[in-house]
């Protein structure tokens, strides 16, 4: 039973519990385009539907990792599926417990407003908000925003984590920026808003058909649409 309830893996050569921070990132993306896609839902077609079962999910998911096991957590375990080729980056399991308690009670008040009360308001937007945040930077550039806050609650220091940001080092030269290349960021960004200030006009006209093929609304069969080309089914 104590295999069964515990938090992190015991692997040769560490002396403490461990994850893989490779499928806790696999997994955190596939949160991520979950919980992205239902709120185009609720923008675009005022659907509330998508989200309520994706926050279920969410907190259903959370609970095992924390309360359990991670490697009973449904995602963490398409992670694994998804990135099992690739070699395992091993991360102390403890920050990512607390990160997870978190994530925990974000989506346990979300379930509680949007599920059980049936209702949204701001405070379930910035919880969603932040939700995408912590997400979007474990997933796009591996940092967890979440174990950050875990040296502050706790004296003791974190060890092995992710990209070995706690150990104490010098950057190699690949991982230095110049100012030449900080200038070139600057530029782009004023580019970025030069374009969309003289183009706007031109950007937000309607494209129109390359090869003038109308299709009738009235058509009494299913029509299907990809770029460029227009599929009809009978």
């Amino acid at each position: 039973m104590s295999k069964l309830i515990q938090f992190g893996e015991n692997v040769e050569g560490y002396k403490i519990p461990v994850l893989n921070e490779r499928e806790i990132r696999a997994a955190a993306g596939l949160l991520f385009l979950a919980i992205f896609i239902s709120l185009m839902f609720i923008m675009f077609k005022n659907n509330f539907l998508p989200i309520k079962y994706v926050i279920t999910m969410f907190l259903a998911d959370f609970i095992i990792r924390v309360f359990i096991n991670p490697k009973f957590s449904p995602t963490l375990i398409t992670g694994r599926l998804i990135v099992g080729n690739q070699t395992p980056e091993y991360v102390s399991a403890e920050p990512k417990k607390f990160a997870w308690v978190i994530g925990v009670v974000l989506s346990a008040t979300m379930f509680i407003f949007m599920v059980v009360i049936n209702s949204y308001s701001p405070i379930t937007g910035t919880i969603c908000f932040i939700c995408l945040v912590f997400l979007f930077f474990e997933s796009a550039f591996g940092i967890c925003v979440g174990c950050k806050f875990y040296s502050l609650f706790f004296k003791e220091k974190s060890k092995l984590c992710t990209g070995e940001v706690c150990e104490i080092k010098s950057k190699q030269d690949i991982q230095k920026t110049s100012a030449i290349q900080l200038l070139i960021v600057f530029v782009f960004v004023v580019f970025i808003f030069l374009t969309s200030w003289l183009f706007n006009d031109q950007f937000t006209k309607k494209p129109y058909n390359l090869f003038g093929i109308n299709v009738s609304s009235n058509l009494n069969r299913n029509l299907f649409i990809v770029p460029g080309i227009s599929v009809l089914i009978l």
